[in-house]
């Protein structure tokens, strides 16, 4: 099918179109594009990332379906005059109100990415969404059936409502940067409702901070989701105090948020930079 993009700080990001939510991941990096996230603190960098987060989610909860079965408004999502109006309603000094989720949650993913000798590159995640899917093995070739249907929504006339041939919001996006119409860095990242945050953050803090995939895999991760500002610890006490004066409702998350791997490509000196992230199984490895 044919992947969604926009412009990021010279580059273009790729990301597969709706029935998936790479679009709330580009809707995060397109309101985040109007903000020197460089020369901002630790603290406004998390916070504008969590008011991104809330309004990307909320229109992905309320208008994001299967494109077959319902009209997604894709081009104007993405379009610099709707960031410029979400713009608008976000303050620096207050957290803005927050989506609820009351779905299932999305789990049991796996992400790879690939680059060989010649440049050519390979994003790929997969996702059973539970332990073992649906519980169904096809016959011979021992692959497990994933079990997404659950995220269909019972609301007659939502975009997302369950019927006959449809195919459900679903969460798994691997994501490709690109530079002048050449591969720049496959990458995912992993962790159900988080992943559109990930790759935001994962993305901003190569682009933006200028680290390396391992390094921007490394750093300390938020996530603004259910009404809640989940906070890793590592970040550190005073950002958190910092956030709670502006409102946002902190959790010190019990677990880590996701796990992503990337690989840049250094055209200029022919090697490849790979990243894994050390919340999950996976290393990078060249040969």
């Amino acid at each position: 099918m044919e992947p969604i993009s926009i412009p990021y700080r010279g580059y273009e990001v790729f990301e597969c179109p709706p029935n998936g939510q790479g679009i709330a991941a580009l809707m995060i990096l397109r309101l985040l594009a109007g903000y020197d996230l460089k020369a901002a603190s630790e603290a406004d960098r998390i916070h504008l990332l969590a008011e991104a987060t809330k309004a990307a989610y909320f229109q992905r909860d309320a208008l994001v379906g299967d494109p077959r079965f319902t009209d997604v408004p894709v081009a104007r999502l993405l379009s610099e005059p709707h960031a410029t109006r979400v713009r608008a309603g976000i303050r620096m000094d207050r957290a803005g109100a927050a989506p609820f989720w009351d779905e299932a949650e999305h789990k049991d993913t796996v992400y790879l990415c690939v680059v060989d000798r010649d440049g050519n590159a390979i994003s790929f995640i997969n996702s059973l969404f539970r332990e073992f899917g649906c519980g169904i093995l096809a016959p011979e070739s021992g692959v497990l059936l994933h079990c997404r249907g659950s995220m269909f929504r019972t609301t007659p006339g939502h975009p997302n409502a369950i019927a006959p041939g449809k195919r459900p919001l679903h969460t798994i996006i691997p994501g490709m940067l690109m530079k002048e119409g050449q591969a720049q860095m496959p990458f995912g990242v992993m962790g159900g409702n988080y992943q559109s945050t990930g790759h935001a953050h994962l993305l901003t803090h190569i682009l933006d901070l200028g680290l390396d995939p391992q390094a921007a895999l490394d750093a300390p991760r938020s996530f603004a989701f259910d009404g809640v500002l989940g906070l890793e610890r590592t970040v550190p006490g005073a950002v958190a105090e910092d956030l709670a004066r502006r409102g946002h409702r902190i959790g010190i998350a019990a677990r880590p948020f996701g796990g992503g791997q990337a690989i840049w490509l250094d055209r200029e000196r022919g090697v490849l930079i790979g990243g894994s992230d050390p919340r999950k199984d996976g290393c990078a490895l060249g040969y």
